[in-house]
């Protein structure tokens, strides 16, 4: 797509996406509604980081709003047929096991199972690991690199449901990211597939976030946290497959839920604890007993738009090599999380 079609053609999504805000706020209230009705309520304990039972599921309006949006952009040519069921198949698996599981519960076996089985789906469509852009060359790592595309996507879709613990923060994360993605893509490229996709997960998430953020009245919940993860994943992947260099890009722009999460299970499994269990040993968690949640959601939010949109950026366009000066950053956010107490229990 040149840049004069780009541009065109943005006329039209922008409004579309706005819509898709409009729908996320409703959805999401209607979804809190249902949730009180049927006392679906996140009940706190010791683990939680509230202290008021909550209703839980919103997360599902961003499910629906993204599945109504796909498909018009599948018959709009924003994005492939293939692209399509990548992100309806294993989004609605994801999506499904975790709605279950915010409604009755579902043993951490059956949900790892059925994560892996839409992960493996989507790279069926995807095609697997895009080249990977080392040293100035790209490098093609064959079903070695499938597989770790594989773990990769389980990760992502995990790491959010970790994160996922105090009020806009798994909200904010997604709209950053995606958002950031998106506008990388739009400038660089542009690069359709990830701009729509992109800007519509950012939408919905930007729809959801009243009704979280900065009072609590609905959680996500897995559907939501576990649907996002996925598809930020997938969005990575797909940028990647089009420019390697997005695919550093992508994982760069979501490095604070990176190093918090990674951090945080290499230090609960070096103690040999149970690392399925919840637990109140993330960074942000211990950040948030001290600072309070508004504080923290909006830092994380701010640096995410004020440091990792300018480093994406430049990795994206090629300023600066991803194992360069870039590193620094993750770096830093290790040197901090360790600082905050990552790995161990807030009291």
């Amino acid at each position: 797509m040149s840049r004069a079609d780009a541009g065109i053609a943005l006329i039209w999504l922008a409004p579309a996406l706005w819509i898709a805000v409009g729908l996320a706020a409703v959805f999401t209230g209607a979804l809190r509604g249902y949730a009180l009705r049927h006392s679906m309520l996140d009940i706190p304990n010791a683990r939680s980081s509230h202290s008021v039972p909550t209703p839980r599921g919103g997360g599902l309006a961003i499910v629906a709003v993204t599945f109504l949006g796909l498909p018009l952009m599948a018959l709009t040519g924003w994005i492939s047929p293939a692209q399509l069921l990548m992100f309806v198949g294993a989004g609605g698996l994801v999506a499904t096991v975790g709605w279950l599981d915010d409604r009755m519960g579902v043993a951490p076996v059956w949900r790892i199972g059925v994560h892996g089985l839409a992960a493996a789906w989507a790279l069926l469509w995807l095609g697997g690991l895009p080249p990977i852009a080392l040293m100035g060359d790209t490098h093609d790592f064959g079903w070695a690199g499938d597989a770790l595309a594989w773990i990769y996507l389980l990760w992502m879709i995990n790491l959010f449901n970790f994160m996922d613990g105090i009020n806009g923060i798994a909200g904010m994360q997604a709209l950053s990211v995606a958002g950031g993605l998106a506008l990388i893509s739009l400038v660089l490229g542009p690069h359709p597939a990830v701009v729509a996709v992109g800007g519509l997960i950012a939408a919905a998430s930007l729809g959801f976030l009243p009704w979280n953020f900065p009072a609590g009245r609905i959680f996500m919940g897995d559907a939501g946290s576990g649907f996002l993860g996925l598809c930020l994943g997938l969005l990575t992947l797909l940028a990647g497959h089009i420019q390697p260099l997005l695919l550093w890009a992508g994982i760069g722009l979501a490095s604070v839920f990176w190093v918090d999460a990674t951090l945080t299970l290499i230090m609960r499994l070096l103690r040999g604890e149970r690392v399925h269990e919840a637990h109140r040993s993330h960074a942000y968690q211990h950040a948030a007993a001290r600072l309070g949640h508004t504080r923290v959601t909006l830092a994380v939010f701010c640096f995410n738009l004020g440091v990792l949109w300018p480093t994406a950026f430049a990795i994206g366009s090629g300023a600066v090599a991803p194992m360069g000066l870039p590193l620094v950053v993750p770096v830093a956010l290790v040197g901090l999380a360790a600082w905050l107490g990552s790995g161990r229990d807030a009291a």
